[in-house]
């Protein structure tokens, strides 16, 4: 793969002088922008960035607010035991590259979807809870009015009224926003990255851990979706059990949850047929209703 020329020339502006991409291998798994691997010689030893591009219509034009936001709070993250990535360069509204981007460090580990890490998700965060910075509130990603569920389903019709009242009060924290297995790296049994961070916001742990609980559930099975709030507060995390937050965000999914399949198929779950995620998301939401 190359890269176009603006990009190259923008990237190898923000590297020392002489370094160089030798090659160029994309990621596989993103879904909302392109993720490639760029391989830098010159001096010393070779070492290995990350490239993050919108092109998508949608995100190339909220661009400048995502990618922002995102590089301000890998900065903000460096001094933080959070393994994030390191920021290099940003280029949020496309000025000097072809389509909006952000080059940053390549995080070790790989994306683990086979095995139920709730465990160490949920330790990793109550650490991300902790960081000490406000960023901008929280917004939801479903209302009753965007909800698409089967109108002749008593289940659905009862979870969208969950969330037609006002959302309940909380205490703040630091959320990442879009947790979940596919944005966490994993070296071993240790987590040695969480990427995506262009979401980033402050609201209610609560949400936080419902929105990797909703994504668990989907990957392993209502149950261990169920659980993840029990492993959150073993680590010493604190929530408000309010099912609005669950709700809320497992609405967000449906009818079908198809639109995370793409990318996780990619990584090797071709299992989760739209029938399997379905089932998987409509028992999920019985359990948090029950």
């Amino acid at each position: 793969m190359r890269l176009e020329p603006r990009t190259t020339a923008w990237v190898e502006k923000a590297l020392p002088a002489g370094h160089r991409i030798e090659t160029v291998t994309p990621l596989r798994g993103g879904w909302t922008s392109r993720m490639c691997r760029l391989d830098i010689g010159g001096t010393g030893d070779p070492y290995p960035l990350v490239l993050r591009s919108f092109l998508k219509p949608f995100y190339v034009r909220h661009a400048p607010g995502l990618l922002a936001r995102e590089a301000a709070i890998l900065q903000t993250l460096a001094g933080t035991p959070v393994p994030a990535a390191r920021l290099l360069a940003v280029d949020p509204a496309g000025e000097h590259c072809p389509h909006p981007s952000l080059l940053m460090s390549l995080l070790p580990g790989r994306v683990d979807l086979v095995d139920d890490r709730s465990a160490a998700l949920a330790r990793q965060l109550v650490e991300i809870h902790a960081v000490a910075e406000r960023p901008r509130t929280y917004q939801a990603w479903t209302d009753p009015a965007r909800v698409r569920v089967p109108e002749d389903s008593t289940l659905w019709r009862r979870a969208v009224e969950v969330i037609k009242g006002e959302p309940p009060a909380y205490d703040g924290a630091f959320l990442h926003r879009d947790f979940h297995p596919g944005n966490v790296l994993f070296t071993g049994d240790a987590i040695t990255g969480v990427v995506d961070w262009v979401e980033t916001s402050w609201g209610p742990t609560d949400l936080d851990v419902a929105h990797c609980a909703t994504a668990i559930a989907l990957l392993h099975g209502a149950e261990a979706g169920l659980g993840f709030a029990d492993h959150y507060r073993a680590a010493g995390g604190a929530l408000s059990g309010d099912p609005y937050w669950r709700i809320v965000d497992a609405l967000a999914f449906a009818p079908d949850a198809e639109k995370v399949a793409g990318p996780w198929r990619e990584l090797g779950r071709t299992d989760l047929t739209a029938a399997k995620l379905t089932r998987r998301l409509t028992d999920y939401v019985a359990g948090v209703l029950s």
